[in-house]
């Protein structure tokens, strides 16, 4: 088992990445100081649920929890206002208190939903992440919950931090494998924004970590993990640093939001938002590198570089708009200079980035 920490002082928690934890995921929780005269309510969706729903339960109840869950249904529809109310409902059927605890279990939509729940229930319970997917290892650790409008992607949420993320590698066996490349988008993301070597090493290994072996797995995850956790611990709520973690999310969000959050996954968009971050940025002035690496350790993964025709570029520039990264008239952008490093450029005008879609469209096929 691999085990780091989110360094935030009395609301620091650790991250454990291995085999098998859930298993123990009882004793995880007691250890994290969670009380077993308090309800808990775990929440998945109804692609984890048949898979492991169960057996959490059973593990949490032989623990001494009174555990009982909430499901909803499987992808990014489910980050609504409606599911929450839905969670919340249960909630109060079930008698949570402010002792109590929810726990999500799966992706990062359910991680979203039920931390957004959590942070709302009372004005704030405690909750646990329990990720199944490879995308999750970015979402489950920094404590940002939220659910989308019809307009814009997470616009109503929180900053709220877990208090223990338990990462069973166990889990990802069952994920296919689109949903796989999808979650390295992140994986790589974490590379280029602060650790050149780390995109080196995605490439060289990408054939393992789309295989699933777990110890490229296990390293990968914890890499990602580590340079979050380190983002996270010196900017909780994002008011300088933590907005790098934002790398090729601006364009991204505005593709599954044009999407109607159904025909890319998020991992997908991300993908095409940071190659049009590295076009953006050798336009600025960044070695042609930036661009070809960043192609290269995507298309690695089995991710798209480049964006359907059929999207309408008036349409994504004006979920643009309703973006938190948009303001004062000009676009806020997360730019690479070089692999490894970024940096926050306000000053981004609206018809380069109209300019840079339109190139995206005429780049290299999905591969």
């Amino acid at each position: 088992m691999r085990e780091l920490r989110v360094d935030l002082g009395e609301r620091s928690y650790p991250i454990r990445i291995g085999e098998g934890l859930l298993g123990q995921a009882g004793q995880e929780l007691l250890e994290a100081g969670l009380s077993v005269k308090s309800p808990l309510l775990v929440v998945s969706d109804d692609s984890v649920a048949p898979l492991y729903l169960e057996p959490l339960l059973e593990q949490l109840r032989s623990a001494g929890f009174r555990a009982a869950s909430c499901v909803v249904p499987a992808g990014e529809s489910s980050k609504s206002l409606a599911r929450f109310e839905e969670i919340m409902t249960r909630a109060l059927e079930e008698g949570l208190d402010r002792k109590s605890a929810i726990v999500a279990l799966g992706g990062g939509v359910v991680g979203d939903l039920a931390g957004y729940a959590a942070a709302s229930y009372m004005r704030g319970i405690r909750f646990v992440q329990m990720p199944t997917t490879i995308l999750a290892h970015d979402s489950s650790v920094g404590g940002k919950v939220a659910v989308n409008h019809p307009m814009a992607k997470n616009i109503i949420g929180a900053f709220h931090q877990p208090a223990l993320v338990l990462y069973d590698l166990d889990t990802l066996k069952t994920l296919p494998r689109r949903e796989v490349s999808a979650g390295l988008a992140e994986v790589v993301k974490h590379g280029l924004i602060r650790d050149a070597a780390f995109v080196d090493w995605c490439v060289r290994h990408a054939d393992r970590l789309l295989a699933l072996d777990p110890e490229a797995l296990g390293y990968a995850l914890f890499k990602g993990c580590e340079v979050k956790a380190a983002v996270v611990s010196a900017d909780e709520t994002e008011q300088d640093l933590r907005a790098i973690l934002n790398l090729g999310h601006t364009i991204g969000h505005a593709l599954e939001a044009v999407a109607g959050y159904g025909e890319l996954l998020h991992g997908e968009a991300i993908s095409i938002g940071m190659i049009g971050s590295a076009l953006l940025g050798v336009q600025l002035g960044a070695p042609q590198e930036v661009y070809l690496r960043t192609r290269e350790a995507l298309g690695k993964a089995g991710l798209p570089v480049s964006l359907p025709e059929h999207f309408d570029t008036d349409r994504i520039m004006e979920a643009m708009m309703h973006d938190k990264k948009f303001g004062e008239g000009k676009m806020v952008f997360v730019v690479p200079t070089a692999i490894g490093e970024v940096e926050i450029r306000s000053d981004i005008r609206e018809q380069w980035v109209r300019d840079i879609v339109e190139r995206l469209k005429r780049e290299a096929s999905w591969p």
